[in-house]
């Protein structure tokens, strides 16, 4: 049952993270909007008033004719609508307006971006970001990851086989490693080869690694994606790639025996 309680956790745990920081944010100017919209014409009972006031000013408790001045003040009231609507449309079950508006506003951002028009207008934006003086010093490289990490191939047309396996830490052993680059252009001339940079993650936590520069006739191009070798990172080897799992030695025929020395 562990792999299906964990994949409900991850699924629970996004939920109420988008809840928690998008959502009820959606929520909030949801309800000033419908208070701008049809405020004159909601009602708001004098217990909810009176409730509200004797929360914020509970000194007007011992006044009742003070209270009730401010209980006719129609700000007092309107602040009072907007705490009763949070309580259905923030705090209640009106909350789910927010994260159905939080994925619909996603699909719709991601299908303008990805016509002509929203391309050339995110190309602007993107220009914008790279010269703005604060943000260039931490954009470009955030890009370069994401890119990395979740550009299709294809589109990248990148020259080198992106996960790759290196003879890391030492000879005879070999590592799994992300092709992230071509090297650096003085250690390519001073050792006149072609180097590749290659990241090698940690595992389970294939966020954090070493990265290395190999010589690209000493790395092994693996025909898998990325997603795979993060899988078989993550788990330590045991989910192999598709087609790629070992059952026997090579040239033996017999199994392969995991306990033996």
């Amino acid at each position: 049952m562990l792999p299906t309680i964990l994949t409900v956790w991850i699924f629970v745990w996004a939920f109420i993270f988008i809840q928690k920081s998008i959502s009820v944010h959606i929520n909030r100017g949801l309800v000033r909007v419908m208070v701008l919209a049809a405020g004159d014409r909601m009602s708001v009972s004098d217990e909810r008033v009176e409730s509200y006031l004797l929360a914020n000013k509970p000194e007007l408790r011992s006044d009742r004719g003070e209270l009730a001045i401010h209980m006719r003040r129609p700000e007092v009231r309107r602040r009072a609508l907007v705490e009763q609507l949070e309580q259905t449309w923030v705090h209640g079950p009106g909350a789910i307006a927010g994260f159905i508006l939080a994925v619909v506003d996603v699909c719709v951002v991601g299908a303008i971006l990805a016509s002509v028009v929203g391309r050339a207008l995110w190309r602007t934006v993107d220009r914008f970001i790279m010269n703005a003086p604060i943000l260039r010093r931490v954009y470009p490289y955030i890009k370069q990851v994401t890119d990395f990490l979740l550009t299709q191939e294809e589109e990248q047309g990148r020259l080198f086989s992106r996960v790759v396996a290196v003879e890391y830490p030492r000879k005879g052993v070999w590592s799994i490693g992300l092709a992230t680059g071509a090297g650096l252009k003085k250690v390519n001339d001073s050792v006149q080869k072609e180097f590749l940079t290659v990241l090698i993650p940690n595992s389970p936590t294939p966020l954090t690694g070493y990265v290395v520069l190999v010589p690209k006739e000493q790395t092994l191009a693996l025909d898998i994606s990325i997603e795979e070798a993060f899988r078989f990172i993550i788990t330590a080897g045991v989910v192999a790639p598709v087609g790629q799992g070992v059952n026997s030695l090579p040239g033996s025929g017999e199994p392969l025996n995991i306990d033996a020395p």
